[in-house]
């Protein structure tokens, strides 16, 4: 199976500001694709005897003109824009099967991130050789062993981070158990209640850290946008966002862990999480506690 493991990177400052320009190079080349490919698609659809946009033909054009149009792309690895306008075809693919949203383009600051293919990096222990940079060091080894598929580096609240693909065949280290079946009831005072009659508590971060939540956000809109003041103000409360959003994914993948290791079947409510947060006075109780994010994990 396909699996990622999600490591924290440890950079120097030339080597963050490699990644800053390789994430760049990668958001440009999927939004100068994704103009093409409208541009192009619309073409044929004037003209059928044009062809069709493909992935395949927007890197060969970009492959033809960067190097007069755009030479700074050469300062990063050929991965970059090349995987991005691949992941641009990809969504296309999973927009006309029905399963996607029209592709949109990506925004400096939120799609800070860039692919690598497998035979473009390479891992020993503790650290990842990044083309045209070296060795880069990272908060931990690599938890799985398998045939290692990509690699996707990626900048989270001002944190880079290193999000390895392996397809894989490992099984869980701790032995499971059989304890038979079990119902699993999410509510908000106590995020999970177990037909054993165990109840499992929330962590409710963003209830805990909402004063604080507050205060930053009033910091922020009290500076001149663009200053560097608004930018210092902006990373503190996106660290602070991050924070919350991983003391909650933490308590879920904990939780779902233990239930897979411990219940052979587990049966959970069918909830419209959609339409729950519509409640004004429940939704962010709700959302605190992740019950859509906990279905995904489970499943």
């Amino acid at each position: 199976m396909l699996i990622a493991h999600k490591i924290a990177l440890d950079p120097n400052n030339v080597q963050a500001t490699y990644f800053a320009k390789a994430a760049g190079v990668a958001r440009f080349a999927y939004n100068w694709a994704l103009a093409e490919w409208k541009r192009q698609y619309e073409a044929w659809k004037a003209d059928n005897t044009l062809p069709k946009p493909s992935q395949a033909a927007l890197r060969r054009q970009l492959n033809a003109i960067k190097r007069e149009r755009f030479p700074w792309m050469l300062e990063v690895t050929k991965c970059a824009p090349q995987m991005a306008i691949i992941q641009l075809g990809e969504a296309f693919k999973n927009f006309f099967a029905g399963r996607a949203r029209y592709p949109q383009f990506r925004k400096k600051g939120t799609h800070d991130r860039f692919t690598l293919a497998n035979d473009q990096f390479d891992i020993d222990g503790c650290r990842i050789r990044i083309p045209n940079l070296g060795w880069v060091r990272m908060r931990e080894a690599l938890r799985f062993e398998g045939h290692i598929v990509s690699a996707t580096i990626s900048r989270e609240a001002g944190r880079w981070f290193a999000s390895i693909a392996i397809d894989t065949d490992c099984q869980p280290k701790r032995p499971a158990e059989n304890q038979g079946a079990v119902g699993v009831d999410l509510g908000v005072s106590a995020l999970a209640t177990l037909s054993t009659g165990e109840k499992i508590e929330g962590p409710k971060p963003l209830q805990s850290l909402l004063r604080r939540l507050r205060q930053l956000g009033k910091r922020l809109s009290r500076k001149r946008k663009g200053s560097r003041n608004w930018v210092k103000a902006k990373a503190k409360l996106a660290r602070l966002h991050a924070r919350i959003a991983n003391i909650r994914r933490d308590a879920l993948h904990k939780l779902t862990a233990e239930l897979t290791r411990r219940f052979h079947t587990i049966g959970i409510e069918d909830l419209s999480v959609r339409g729950m947060v519509r409640n004004r006075h429940l939704a962010r109780s709700i959302a605190d506690m992740g019950f859509g994010e906990f279905r995904r994990q489970l499943q």
